[in-house]
């Protein structure tokens, strides 16, 4: 990961968010409810970056305890 910008990163844990979210059945909407939130504007924002969202280490370990996955694996290049 060398030579990688914070917009190149985010991306990355976007894409990878959404990608272990979908191997679980959860939707946006799922997730979003288990993370205390109301509205999917949050993870589908984030899971894309648009308008610069991206989630934050917090989000992180929360969704990866709701997965039931290591954390480590939002940050991995596929």
């Amino acid at each position: 990961m060398h030579n990688i910008t914070p917009e190149q990163f985010y991306t990355i844990i976007g894409k990878n968010v959404a990608k272990y979210r979908k191997d679980k059945g959860l939707s946006q909407l799922e997730l979003s409810l288990q993370m205390g939130y109301k509205s999917v504007s949050v993870i589908s924002g984030s899971e894309i970056c648009y308008g610069n969202k991206h989630f934050n280490i917090e989000q992180l370990l929360k969704i990866s305890q709701i997965l039931d996955i290591d954390i480590c694996k939002f940050f991995k290049q596929n």
